[in-house]
C-alpha cells in the first residue's frame, strides 16, 4: 500500500513544498539570528510533524474526508464560538485557545474546514441554484462573523475571498457576483463605521505611509526600505541591516518576506515566487484531473487560499495593500498555520493518488470517491 501511495504522489508538488521548506527555514533563521533561536528549532520540529501528518493524510480515502466535512466544520465553529469566552489575548486580539498541551488558533482550522464543507456541499449541487447558494452563504457568514469580532479582519477576508472562488467554480452566476461586489462597494461607509480604530488607521497609512512615519506608517516604510535595499543579489545571508538592527517589525512572521528580499535580493524573491507558482499550478492541475467533483473542489479551494496568502502578504509588506496580518505560507513562523497547510496538501496528494485509479477502495462514479 505504501508503494502504491508513493507512486501516486504528485512529485512536482512535493518538490515545490520541500523547496519552500528550505527557503522558509533559511529565512526564519536569518530573521531570528540575533533573537530567540528556539523559534527556529521549534519551527523545524513543526515541519517534521507537519510532513508526517501530510503523508498520513495521503492514506485517508476521499470518501471518508467527505463524511468528516460536516463534523470538522461544526468542531471548528464551536472552537471559534469559545474564543470570545475563554480565548487568550495576544497583542490586543483574542484569537487563541489554550488546550492544555498546546494553544491553537481556531480560525486557522476554520479556513480549511470551510473548504471541506463547501466542497462536500457542491459535490453534487450547483451554486446557480438559489437554495444551494443560500446554504453556502450561511456556512460562510457564521465563521466570518465570529472571526471578525476577535478582531481578525485579514483572516475574515481570506475566508470570504477563498470561498468566493469555490462558489465561482461551483457555477455561481457572474451577474450575482458582480451585484454582490457593487453592493459591497456601496456599503463601504457602513463597514468603515464599524471598523476598529487601528483598522481604519491601517487603511489611511496604506494610502499615505509618510503621514505618520514614526507611528502607523513605520512598519510599511521600514519594510519597503528593506525590500528596496536588497537590489539584484541582496546583501548576503545574515547581512541584512534592517533585520540585524531590528528596524523590521514582526520580522519572523508577517514581515519575513522583507528579510528575504533584503538578504537574497531580486534573485531570491524570484526563486520564492517560482516555487509558489509551481505549487499553485500543481494544485490547479490536480483539480483538473480529479476523479470526483469533491476532490476537484477541494483542490481549487486550497489553491485560492494559497493565492490569497501570497498576494496579500507580499502586497502588504511592499506597501501595495493595507497591513492585515496575513502570514507568508511555509515561510512565516507559526505552528497552527503550518500544520493545517501541510495537512491540506496531504489531502491534495490524496486527490492526485485517487485520480490515478490505483487503489482498490476507490469507487469510480461516486461524488465522494
Amino acid at each position: 500500500m505504501i508503494r502504491e501511495v508513493w507512486r501516486g504522489l504528485d512529485k512536482w508538488l512535493l518538490m515545490a513544498l520541500l523547496g519552500l521548506a528550505a527557503v522558509g527555514l533559511t529565512t526564519l533563521y536569518a530573521a531570528v539570528y540575533q533573537g530567540d533561536h528556539g523559534l527556529w528549532f521549534k519551527q523545524g520540529m513543526l515541519w517534521l510533524v507537519g510532513l508526517l501528518l501530510m503523508f498520513a493524510a495521503c492514506f485517508v480515502p476521499l470518501r471518508f474526508l467527505g463524511l468528516a466535512s460536516w463534523p470538522l466544520y461544526v468542531l471548528a465553529l464551536l472552537l471559534l464560538a469559545a474564543v470570545p469566552l475563554i480565548g487568550e489575548v495576544h497583542m490586543g486580539a483574542r484569537r487563541w485557545l489554550n488546550l492544555g498541551l498546546f494553544s491553537m488558533q481556531p480560525s486557522e482550522l476554520m479556513k480549511w474546514a470551510l473548504i471541506f464543507v463547501l466542497a462536500h456541499w457542491f459535490a453534487s449541487r450547483e451554486a446557480s441554484n438559489w437554495r444551494h447558494l443560500s446554504v453556502a452563504v450561511v456556512l460562510i457568514a457564521l465563521p466570518s462573523a465570529l472571526i471578525v469580532i476577535q478582531p481578525d479582519l485579514g483572516t475574515t477576508l481570506v475566508l470570504i475571498f477563498s470561498s468566493t472562488g469555490m462558489l465561482i467554480a461551483a457555477g455561481l452566476r457572474w451577474r450575482v457576483l458582480l451585484g454582490t461586489m457593487l453592493g459591497a462597494i456601496a456599503a463601504a461607509p457602513v463597514f468603515w463605521h464599524f471598523m476598529h480604530d487601528y483598522q481604519r488607521q491601517r487603511v489611511l497609512t496604506f494610502l499615505d505611509p509618510q503621514s505618520d512615519p514614526l507611528g502607523a506608517g513605520y512598519h510599511v516604510i521600514q519594510s519597503t526600505i528593506a525590500i528596496g535595499s536588497g537590489g539584484l543579489l541582496g546583501k548576503g545571508f545574515l547581512q541584512g541591516t534592517q533585520a540585524r538592527l531590528h528596524f523590521l517589525p514582526e520580522q519572523h512572521t508577517d514581515f519575513i518576506f522583507s528579510v528575504l528580499a533584503e538578504e537574497a535580493g531580486l534573485v531570491g524573491v524570484a526563486v520564492l515566487l517560482s516555487l509558489y507558482a509551481l505549487l499553485i499550478f500543481r494544485l490547479i492541475a490536480i483539480a483538473g484531473r480529479a476523479s470526483s467533483r469533491f476532490g476537484s473542489m477541494l483542490c481549487l479551494g486550497m489553491a485560492s487560499i494559497f493565492i490569497l496568502y501570497v498576494t496579500v502578504n507580499i502586497g502588504m509588506v511592499s506597501g501595495l495593500l493595507p497591513v492585515v496580518g496575513v502570514p507568508l505560507p511555509f515561510v512565516s513562523y507559526g505552528g497552527s498555520a503550518l500544520l493545517t497547510m501541510l495537512v491540506a496538501l496531504g489531502v491534495v496528494q490524496r486527490v492526485a493518488i485517487e485520480s490515478r485509479g490505483k487503489l482498490p477502495w476507490q469507487r469510480p462514479g461516486s461524488p465522494l470517491a
